[in-house]
Formats: structure tokens, C-alpha cells, sequence
């Protein structure tokens, strides 16, 4: 089996005109495949410089096969089975910032730069006071944008032409808009100067964006007979399913600097992100963030499994029908629909959706995905969502760590948030383990300690997911 580069494969030449910031499977099998169909079947001729976000990343295993790599697309398409294997050679090559600071600051003074994207999940997009301008890099995602803006300004003496076109991908609400709040605290905390900041302001363009695919990842079941069927020894194979969407808060000017209606795919330039979002974020997202601790603590491994479950499927229709949807304020037929449809994505028979894959990041996830759902079911209802505050309390128990039968449990966060959890749960108490997460400022930007009842519900749901299982406990709710 032939390894997989540039020299047993091909190489296509194409100049680097995308700055990307993130190298993990989403960004791989929506935006790089994406750009990809624009380079097949436009004239857009782009390729992708990927930034590693984070000190530990995949960038050396990404050049290893100089950006290379498989993308396997399943799922049904107006009834019809679709799977096809593609070659995906949009990413020229990746940079470490934190090893390779100089070579990241030469982006900024190439002249074909045009577009920067990124997806560091709700946690990247933020500010950090403690970050320096002198750093080699900013520890944040903006902070790093920041440094290779003003390099880029510096360079080009402020020319107006110069300015980027950014996209975050970050399922952030407004995500933009966060974005540039972020670009501008750091310009003021870094006292860079009216001139950058107006620089920014009126030549630099970032839009909100929506996206919307299910990857699962690397097929970790079935990547020894793809890698024979392919001929390759792959080790960034990438799979998700057929039904994509974005949606771009932009112009249509934008539109055709990025031509994807050129190229026949589902991405929508229009003047609100706004009703897309909620719907997404909240009957898709939210849904996907709770049945991961509670089907993975129930000894399920994937969604389709969790959704096909009788008890735990039950669950999941509780808290999408009963709970989150009736927070919305869309016409309900069309909710509904919506729902029926996210029902049949997590049933796709082609994807095996790992939920410790979903599980990277719960509680900035939970943040911004469950909890305006379970404030406005409460202020609505006058009582908490037994299954949304259930999914808490299961994360907190999932956060535990330890073993689900022969299987460790591998924590995925930022090291203060599982350096706390552990503290916590080294008390032995509960009620301490609920209202010490609860509390946690850094996390929910508020003392959720406040929210009537929710101390005692979440404390009782962790002393029976304990006592008897959260098989038992989820019984119990519906």
C-alpha cells in the first residue's frame, strides 16, 4: 500500500489565497470539500494554508501527506443511496504557529490572501486579557488574526485592496459579529492605533456564517478496507454525510468572489443568519450535545444507536418535541418538519457518528446550545426540562471520567475545566460537584446557581445516575 503525498498521487499547483484556521474533520469535509468542488467546477483556482489553532494539533500528520487526504460522503439524496470517495488536494500545506511563528506571519504578506476561515469550536473565538501582542503566538484564535492583520497592514502600508474576507465557522450565534468584538479589544488592550483599527473596520470584512453537516470523522470500523480500496495508506480519511448547508451573512458581491452557486452547492448569501441559526443550533446541536453523555453512559457508541434505542431514542424526541422546540418562535409545522428531518440525518444507516466524538468541548457546547433552551422552557413553563437538565447533570457525570465497562473515559477540554471537574468530584459530594460547576464563571459567564431549582435537580440527577444507572433515570423522566 503506497503511502499518500504529492509524489504517488498528484500535484496540482494552485495558489494559496485561503488562511485557515483549523485543521480537524468538520473544517476538512465541509469548507476544504467545498473549495474543493469550486477549484472543479469554477475558475476560483484556490488553495488552503491550514493554521493550527492549538499548541497540540494534526498539522505534522497533515503535512506528512502534503494536505492530502479521502473524503467519504453517505446518506440519502431524495431517496437515493449516496456514497462516493473523492481526493481532496485543496490544503497546500500546514503551519504551527507555535513552532513556526515567522513562517505564520509570511501569510500575511502574500499577496493572493484573500479569504480566512475558521472553525476552533465555542471556545476559540474569545478574548484573553492575559495575551500579549509580543506572544510568538497569541494563545487565542483572534489574538493570532490580530498579529497577522497588523503584519499584513504594516506590509502593504494600509492599502484598502489588502483588506481579508473572514468567515468564522464557529457555532456561535452571530459569530461575526463575536468575532470582531474580539479584533477590537485586542487592538485597544494592544494599543496598535486608530489607523490599524479603522484599517480593520473598513477593509476587513467578517461575516457570520451558519454551517450545517454531520462528520463523523475518521471511520475508524472501516479504514483498513478503504485504505485497500483506495490504494492509499490514509491516515486523515474523513467522512460525513451527503446533506451540507451554509449559510453567509454577506452580499452578494461576496457571492461572487465565492462562487459556490457556480459550482451547484447548498451555500446562501443572505441578509440574516438569524432564523437559520436558532433553528439549527437548537433542534440539531442541542439535541446532539445532551444524547451524547446520556447514550454513551448508557453503553450506546453512536447517534443512530441513541436515536433507535427505545428508551434512550425516547429521549431524545422528549427534549427535541417537548423541550427545545416549543423555545423557538418559528411556525410550528415548519419546526416540526425540521425536526422529522434532523431524526432522519441521526438515522443515516451510512454514518457511524462516535459519540465520544461529539462529546470535545460539552460544556462551552451546552453553553451555547441547550442553555438558552432550558432559561426560556423555564421562564415559559415555570419548571426546569427534566432531559435537558438530565444531559447536564450526565455530562458532569461523563467528566467523572474513569471506566464505561472495559472502555477509559478520555476527557476532551480545556485543562482548567478537567483539572476542576476532577477537584470537584474528589470531594465526594455531589451537591458540591453541582454547585461547584454551576458556579464556574469562566465556563457560563454567570452563577448558574441562580436558576431556580437547578442546583437541587442536577445534585439529585448525579446521586442517581450514581445509585442506579442513567438508563434508569431517563425511565424515570419520560
Amino acid at each position: 500500500m503506497r503511502d499518500l503525498n504529492r509524489q504517488t498521487a498528484f500535484n496540482r499547483v494552485r495558489p494559496e489565497r485561503i488562511i485557515q484556521f483549523g485543521e480537524g474533520n468538520f473544517l476538512r469535509a465541509f469548507v476544504d470539500w467545498i473549495i474543493w468542488n469550486m477549484n472543479e467546477k469554477t475558475n476560483f483556482d484556490s488553495n488552503v494554508v491550514v493554521v493550527q489553532p492549538i499548541p497540540n494539533g494534526m498539522v505534522d500528520t497533515l503535512n506528512a501527506q502534503d494536505g492530502l487526504y479521502h473524503l467519504i460522503l453517505k446518506g440519502l439524496c431524495n431517496g437515493e443511496a449516496i456514497h462516493n470517495t473523492q481526493l481532496i488536494d485543496v490544503i497546500s500545506r500546514g503551519i504551527n504557529p507555535y513552532t513556526q511563528f515567522e513562517e505564520y506571519l509570511k501569510l500575511a504578506v502574500n499577496p493572493d490572501i484573500r479569504f480566512v476561515i475558521s472553525n476552533t469550536t465555542e471556545a476559540g473565538i474569545s478574548f484573553d486579557p492575559d495575551n500579549k501582542f509580543e506572544d510568538k503566538p497569541a494563545n487565542s484564535y483572534p489574538g493570532k488574526l490580530v498579529q497577522l492583520l497588523y503584519h499584513r497592514f504594516k506590509k502593504y502600508d494600509g492599502a484598502k485592496d489588502k483588506g481579508l474576507i473572514i468567515f468564522p465557522c464557529e457555532l456561535i450565534f452571530d459569530n461575526g459579529k463575536v468575532l470582531r468584538q474580539c479584533i477590537d479589544k485586542y487592538i485597544k488592550h494592544w494599543n496598535l492605533g486608530e489607523e490599524f483599527n479603522e484599517w480593520v473596520k473598513q477593509c476587513c470584512y467578517i461575516y457570520s456564517t451558519l454551517v450545517d453537516r454531520i462528520v463523523p470523522g475518521y471511520p475508524r470500523e472501516t479504514a483498513v478496507q478503504i485504505k485497500g480500496q483506495i490504494g492509499y495508506n490514509d491516515c486523515l480519511l474523513d467522512e460525513g454525510e451527503i446533506f451540507h448547508l451554509w449559510v453567509i451573512e454577506a452580499p452578494q458581491s461576496v457571492a461572487k468572489e465565492f462562487p459556490t452557486d457556480k459550482a451547484g452547492l447548498n451555500v446562501l448569501f443572505v441578509p440574516s443568519e438569524e432564523p437559520y441559526h436558532e433553528r439549527k443550533v437548537t433542534l440539531l446541536n442541542g439535541p446532539h450535545t445532551v444524547l451524547s453523555p446520556v447514550g454513551y453512559l448508557s453503553g450506546l457508541d453512536t447517534v443512530r444507536q441513541c436515536v433507535e434505542d427505545e428508551i434512550i431514542g425516547a429521549y431524545v424526541q422528549k427534549v427535541m418535541f417537548e423541550e427545545l422546540l416549543p423555545t423557538l418562535n418559528l411556525p410550528k409545522e415548519e419546526l416540526i418538519r425540521f425536526s422529522n428531518d434532523v431524526l432522519d440525518r441521526f438515522r443515516n444507516p451510512y454514518i457511524k457518528h462516535q459519540l465520544t466524538s461529539i462529546m470535545l468541548n460539552s460544556f462551552s457546547k451546552f453553553k451555547t446550545r441547550d442553555l438558552p433552551g432550558l432559561k426560556t422552557y423555564s421562564n415559559r413553563k415555570g419548571s426546569l426540562p427534566d432531559g435537558i437538565v438530565l444531559g447536564l447533570a450526565a455530562i458532569i457525570s461523563y467528566y467523572k471520567g474513569g471506566k464505561r465497562g472495559e472502555d477509559i473515559i478520555v476527557i476532551q477540554d480545556e485543562p482548567k475545566i478537567v483539572d476542576m471537574l476532577q477537584r470537584l468530584w474528589a470531594t465526594g459530594s455531589t451537591r458540591q460537584v453541582a454547585e461547584g460547576v454551576l458556579g464556574t464563571q469562566f465556563i457560563w459567564g454567570e452563577n448558574l446557581n441562580n436558576v431556580s431549582g437547578l442546583t437541587d435537580q442536577i445534585t439529585s440527577y448525579l446521586d442517581a445516575i450514581q445509585q442506579k444507572g442513567i438508563k434508569e433515570v431517563v425511565k424515570e423522566i419520560l
